[in-house]
């Protein structure tokens, strides 16, 4: 099953005070919207769930495919989750993991292990949203409160892996094992040590780790070299596969509404 229709999933949405329905096996959850409307997403699903009983004041559903481009519904406005991915087989051995990765990474692992960083299994989650809030400042990229990320950590089997130098946290990375997937969902660095390259050391970490533990792949879990263009190219430093989705689609429930949400969407 996908992450992002899995019980786990599930769950986090409940603990955030979201409405959550399994509709023929498929997980649809409610997000509000103003003047008591709501709205209905459908998470990396081949299949259009037929929400018609659940519609009431729910404007449309919007879903996102793993693979299939849905036949009668509307291109969304906007992307949820990323389009695009890395992901890394675990059939290749450690040697050649280690051989696909740009010549820099390489690099830039060897160097962090040479300067003394240390990596470490588990930390404070206080730490990683010090160097998140940092880290998001620095790049430009919007984030949840947070509640969010301490809420993951409780209603999801997280790994946090953190890198520290002379007895400071200069990175850190929440990890989740999926069965036979890891995913990395979010990394934290201090621009301030960004010499030691700790960023890279954690990565591959990680990765070792996740071979360990018997995952067959490892996803990056998005890529955007308009939207993250420093992130993209740090993962796609460590090789693997490109994979690309289709994106998002809305199934009009309620029109007149949609075009309302459509144009208060346009003047923001």
């Amino acid at each position: 099953m996908n992450f992002l229709q899995s019980p786990q999933w599930e769950k986090f949405q409940q603990s955030l005070d979201r409405r959550t329905w399994r509709v023929g096996g498929v997980l649809v959850i409610e997000y509000d919207l103003p003047f008591g409307m709501s709205y209905l997403y459908c998470p990396h699903s081949d299949i259009i769930p037929d929400v018609r009983e659940i519609a009431g004041k729910h404007i449309f559903l919007k879903i996102e495919p793993l693979t299939v481009i849905p036949q009668g519904l509307i291109k969304s406005a906007k992307e949820w989750q990323p389009m695009k991915t890395i992901v890394l087989d675990f059939k290749k051995t450690e040697e050649e993991l280690l051989s696909q990765m740009h010549s820099k990474t390489r690099y830039n692992i060897r160097l962090a292990e040479k300067k003394g960083v240390i990596i470490k299994e588990g930390g404070e989650i206080e730490d990683f949203l010090k160097l998140l809030k940092k880290t998001a400042e620095r790049d430009k990229f919007h984030l949840h409160e947070g509640s969010y990320y301490r809420k993951i950590t409780e209603a999801l089997d997280i790994k946090m892996l953190t890198a520290e130098y002379q007895g400071k946290v200069i990175a850190a990375g929440l990890f989740y094992l999926d069965g036979p997937k890891a995913i990395y969902l979010y990394g934290a660095s201090d621009y301030e040590h960004r010499r030691l390259m700790a960023p890279a050391l954690l990565q591959w970490r990680a990765i070792l780790q996740a071979r360990i533990s018997n995952c067959q792949e490892y996803d990056f879990w998005g890529i955007d070299e308009k939207k993250w263009p420093g992130v993209t190219r740090f993962k796609r430093g460590f090789g693997g596969k490109e994979i690309s989705y289709p994106g998002s689609f809305d199934l009009i429930l309620r029109p007149i509404w949609y075009r309302i949400y459509q144009l208060a969407r346009k003047l923001r």
